[in-house]
């Protein structure tokens, strides 16, 4: 009768067991399916486009974190959305983010969730996002519309983007990192190596390896459309140089509005589809 007794009760521990293990695997086949970039920089990203009728159309598999508490908007921080413009300030236009991630569930499989994060501060200069000298630039605009928006983000945009990246983590895995700055930063030589140390610094803090979430930097407006900061783009281009897991996304023929400076609503589309599409086939390749 004890051999009976112990022979069931190995049979409901292995029973008990397996379902354990197989609950576990769902969940962790959710989270691997779940690919969550972070997208950071200055007005482009942050999205300085109108925001048109086609924009506001729901995808059930692309999904943002919202890095600010948005009221009106009914959005609070850290907690999940689906992903409809603005996806980084409260009061922002469309941004290249948006279709990026359009792009990629669009072409990724059914079983494939996008999540974004988008911290972005119009007008910074790129040593903004170093977790070490932001305070000088911080310190540098005075004018109370670069204030809101970094009290937007708790006074820290590199810090918000890390502890948003850590709550996306719990339910997903980061695939890879998108910038759009530099016009602050025009004829600045030493770019490259401001946007390597931030780079450094998202891989570190958030236990990444470079091999396996890639950077992808975006030309500013070229001179095909009479850029004002076209003179930068010799310069992001040379960023593959200095950070050999990034790629450099083309702005040419992308459409701008009269400033000269920030991407039209078409022109950010077709940005944010570049983006998606340099990442698909980096994901193709390693698959």
């Amino acid at each position: 009768m004890k051999k009976v007794f112990i022979f069931l009760a190995g049979c409901l521990l292995l029973v008990f067991g397996c379902k354990q293990t197989s609950a576990e695997s769902i969940e962790e086949q959710k989270k691997e399916n779940f690919h969550i970039y972070l997208c950071f920089g200055q007005s482009n990203m942050e999205g300085s486009a109108e925001i048109e009728e086609q924009d506001q159309t729901i995808h059930p598999r692309f999904k943002m974190l919202s890095s600010v508490n948005c009221p009106d908007a009914q959005r609070e921080l850290g907690e999940w959305y689906d992903a409809v413009p603005p996806l980084s300030q409260c009061w922002v236009g469309l941004s290249p983010a948006d279709y990026f991630g359009r792009t990629m569930v669009e072409n990724l499989p059914d079983s494939i969730k996008v999540g974004v994060i988008n911290v972005a501060v119009g007008g910074c200069d790129i040593r903004l996002f170093d977790k070490d000298v932001y305070q000088a630039y911080t310190d540098t605009y005075p004018e109370e519309w670069f204030q809101n928006k970094m009290a937007a983000y708790g006074g820290n945009p590199y810090a918000r983007l890390v502890e948003m990246a850590k709550i996306a983590q719990k339910s997903g895995v980061i695939k890879g990192i998108l910038l759009h700055q530099g016009e602050t930063n025009t004829g600045d030589e030493e770019w490259p190596n401001y946007v390597k140390t931030v780079y450094g610094n998202l891989l570190a803090d958030l236990s990444l390896n470079a091999e396996d979430v890639p950077l992808l930097a975006g030309e500013v407006v070229g001179e095909d459309q009479g850029g004002i900061c076209a003179s930068m783009n010799p310069i992001i281009n040379t960023l593959p140089d200095f950070v050999k897991t990034a790629h450099v996304i083309s702005s040419k023929g992308c459409t701008v509005r009269d400033d000269q400076v920030h991407f039209d609503s078409n022109g950010v589309r077709e940005l944010g589809k570049r983006y998606a599409e340099k990442m698909l086939s980096l994901l193709a390749v390693k698959q």
